[in-house]
């Protein structure tokens, strides 16, 4: 997992595409923000012209944004473009929504966040726009608070169901009611196997509440990552973090050597984890890239 908004620029897109699919990795998915939480600013590649330049210059990897807000753009225009990009690449698309949570992007470009309470309401409204047009031909006249259609059509249709539907977040009621009755996977953000079991759990409820068996849903995670070839690479990642082994493996981060990060996931594995999106912080760490894959690559 990249963030698309730390000094990604087309060369290094491009590279890290071309490592990924040659590596054997299983997917490559992306934030989608305008810029970082605190300054400095630093480069930016737009989402959907980065994917749609990854729909065919890959052949095999999984790919999609991680995740894209409901704030900066229409439902109806990202479930055109998801549609479009995910037949260019031979459906190999994953649309991961969200509700957003940047404050700082939204002030300085001119969207709004709204409150924590009408920024879920805003999603599920999306979320409900998007999966209809996606499920069914019928137009669709819509009479939200945030959104009202008329008669809208999605054509040409998508693939049968559209591209897989990701809801991400931790909320352990509104997120995960709304991935409950819409999402074909929930993705979790940053979770020690021990609290994502928990919210795992409870997902299964919401699922068996709407009439969805446990397994209508693939579960993943994003999360951190520190790794290095030997401990004293890892501690020196650690040092200009400033954070311990114990701090960040708390807050769900792997953090080790490639047979500690392997152990890590092997717990995940165990909790019932599907998928692992690591976050590649160091863009143009292709070595290390390459170590990861021969760390990880077929074996979970």
């Amino acid at each position: 997992m990249i963030e698309g908004q730390n000094g990604l620029t087309w060369p290094r897109w491009q590279r890290i595409a071309r490592a990924v699919e040659d590596l054997g990795f299983a997917g490559l998915f992306r934030s989608d923000h305008f810029t970082n939480a605190a300054p400095p600013d630093r480069e930016s590649l737009e989402l959907w012209t980065s994917l749609t330049w990854l729909a065919t210059h890959t052949s095999r990897v999984r790919f999609g944004p991680l995740v894209t807000p409901c704030s900066f753009r229409h439902p109806t225009l990202t479930a055109r473009m998801a549609t479009a990009v995910d037949e260019l690449s031979g459906r190999r698309l994953t649309l991961g929504l969200g509700a957003g949570w940047q404050e700082r992007e939204h002030t300085n470009y001119g969207f709004e966040l709204l409150s924590l309470r009408a920024r879920c309401d805003r999603f599920r409204e999306s979320v409900e726009i998007i999966t209809h047009l996606f499920h069914t031909a019928d137009p669709l006249t819509y009479d939200g608070r945030y959104y009202r259609l008329r008669d809208a059509v999605l054509l040409p249709r998508p693939r049968p169901g559209g591209p897989p539907v990701l809801i991400g977040g931790n909320g352990a009621q509104r997120t995960l009611r709304l991935a409950a009755r819409h999402a074909v996977e929930w993705n979790a953000m940053f979770q020690p196997p021990e609290r994502w079991g928990e919210l795992n759990r409870r997902l299964d409820g919401f699922l068996r509440a709407a009439g969805r068996p446990p397994s209508a849903v693939r579960r993943s995670m994003m999360t951190g990552l520190v790794f290095g070839r030997r401990p004293s690479d890892v501690d020196e990642a650690l040092r200009a973090r400033g954070r311990s082994r114990d701090e960040l493996r708390a807050r769900g981060v792997i953090v080790g050597t490639p047979e500690e990060v392997t152990e890590q996931l092997a717990a995940l594995d165990a909790a019932g984890l599907d998928e692992v999106m690591l976050q590649w912080l160091e863009l143009d760490d292709l070595d290390g890239l390459a170590l990861l894959g021969c760390t990880v690559v077929g074996r979970f």
